[in-house]
């Protein structure tokens, strides 16, 4: 499905239209087979311009300065320069290139490839006449080792599936077809993947999901993936939990019209729990890991719930409902009973779920909120650093569970004007009785403007990175 992204080796037959990268230190003295160091290259070495293309002959090179250190933000300014040098690549119309790491630790090399591949991706399916870019980034031999560079390829590749199903219009991306996907990749991957049709989700009386659906002129779908290998660390499973709303008008409760045109990626949560989940199988990862995906659509019809309807979730929860744009937290009710049945260790649910969210901090971080143990939260907390995709936890303090008491049900499916993704998280918390964790994604999950670095436009994929670098440091 991947519309377009470098793939990276150590080996290849790289094309004729290849430029060289070279990757210097700070203190790496210039190489001799770069030829003599011209004045104009010092002063801007100097300057800290550390970017630069070099004329050799017919053959063009790139020459960049890294920054000195190995924390977590100095990793991060080396995969932006992967994705500054990615740019530049695709601009002179270069579609290989190789890089050489002159001695560099495995680390900054790795992050390099990584910022560069991320900024290559394209999604071009629908254009007639796609622009291409960088499609192949070839390693120096014993930079890195071959389980690297092949798990390298893995989170790209599966970044790009996450990117590329966020991209996807409605058009085409509907409940069914997202289902048929989550079953072929799940055949490639080696992942199990059961599908509930709408009398199945009836008999479970998914009353969330039912609920969100009346409005639709397509049924609902219910996606339960398993990851499951032998000798898994964990006796009790991970589930990560996705809202798969393809699109969303808002219902009754209807959207303007600024912005609606991106509510095609109000399934980026479900996106982001395929990617983990198929990044997982095909690294072979020892951790038993179920995905739960409840997937609609919100529509306006006759039949759409109105505000003041009074719904019932799956374990008998009745739900007053004041805004029908506050339905992802109905479906993930229903997602987060049915995680009760696995007795889970720990359940991730990831959502585009409020404005909020994306007003407290924006598009540079998620917001989370929980009940799971410290510990849980400071790996994730090294898994953030590690990958960049950083995110700020808010409280879910016992007060804010008054803003969703109803008068006439037991709960209202939002709170008042203030702290709203707080009052989202507790609805959510509602239905839990496990060590849980909820992402926020609403703000970092789609850019509307132009690619920042290695962040392109559209779907971003935030988030899988992260738990992937979670999941291995299990």
């Amino acid at each position: 499905m991947n519309s377009g992204i470098a793939q990276i080796s150590l080996t290849a037959s790289p094309s004729t239209n290849l430029i060289e990268v070279w990757l210097l230190g700070p203190e790496t003295a210039w190489p001799s087979v770069l030829g003599n160091q011209p004045d104009w290259i010092k002063s801007a070495w100097e300057a800290k311009q550390n970017i630069h293309i070099l004329q050799d002959g017919c053959q063009r090179k790139i020459v960049v300065k890294l920054e000195a250190g190995d924390d977590f933000k100095a990793i991060e300014k080396i995969r932006k320069a992967g994705a500054d040098c990615c740019g530049l690549i695709q601009k002179a119309k270069i579609n290989s290139c190789r890089i050489i790491g002159s001695g560099l630790d495995s680390a900054k090399i790795y992050a390099f490839a990584e910022g560069a591949a991320l900024a290559s991706y394209r999604f071009e399916k629908y254009k007639s006449k796609p622009s291409g870019g960088l499609g192949q980034i070839v390693i120096e031999q014993g930079s890195l080792s071959e389980m690297e560079v092949e798990n390298l390829n893995i989170v790209i590749n599966s970044v790009a599936l996450t990117r590329d199903l966020v991209n996807e219009p409605a058009s085409y991306l509907n409940t069914t077809i997202l289902s048929e996907i989550f079953k072929e990749t799940g055949s490639e991957a080696g992942f199990e993947v059961e599908v509930l049709e709408e009398n199945r989700i009836q008999s479970l009386k998914m009353g969330g999901l039912l609920g969100v659906n009346q409005g639709s002129d397509l049924p609902p779908t219910f996606n339960i993936m398993e990851y499951k290998p032998a000798g898994a660390k964990n006796a009790k499973p991970l589930v990560l939990v996705g809202k798969g709303v393809v699109y969303d008008t808002g219902g009754h409760s209807l959207k303007t019209s600024a912005g609606m045109e991106a509510m095609k990626c109000d399934m980026a949560g479900a996106a982001t729990v395929l990617g983990i989940i198929t990044a997982a199988s095909k690294m072979k990862l020892p951790v038993h890991i179920i995905g739960l995906v409840p997937a609609t659509d919100n529509r306006i019809s006759a039949a759409a719930v109105s505000p003041g309807d009074v719904i019932t979730i799956s374990d008998g929860t009745t739900v007053e409902i004041l805004n029908t744009d506050a339905e992802g937290r109905l479906i993930l009710a229903d997602a987060l009973v049915f995680a009760k049945r696995y007795d889970p260790m720990l359940v991730l649910d990831f959502a585009t779920l409020t404005g909020a969210a994306a007003r407290a901090i924006g598009k540079e971080g998620f917001v989370f909120m929980g009940t799971a143990d410290d510990s849980v939260k400071q790996q994730l907390q090294k898994a953030q650093e590690s990958s960049f995709e950083r995110g700020v936890e808010f409280p879910l303090w016992d007060e804010y569970a008054g803003q969703i008491k109803s008068e006439i049900a037991d709960i209202k499916n939002i709170g008042g004007p203030e702290a709203g993704a707080i009052t989202a998280g507790k609805f959510l918390q509602h239905f839990t009785s496990y060590p849980w964790l909820h992402f926020d994604i609403a703000g970092p999950a789609f850019y509307e403007g132009a690619a920042v670095g290695y962040i392109p436009r559209g779907g971003t994929a935030f988030g899988v990175r992260m738990v992937l670098d979670f999941l291995r440091n299990l």
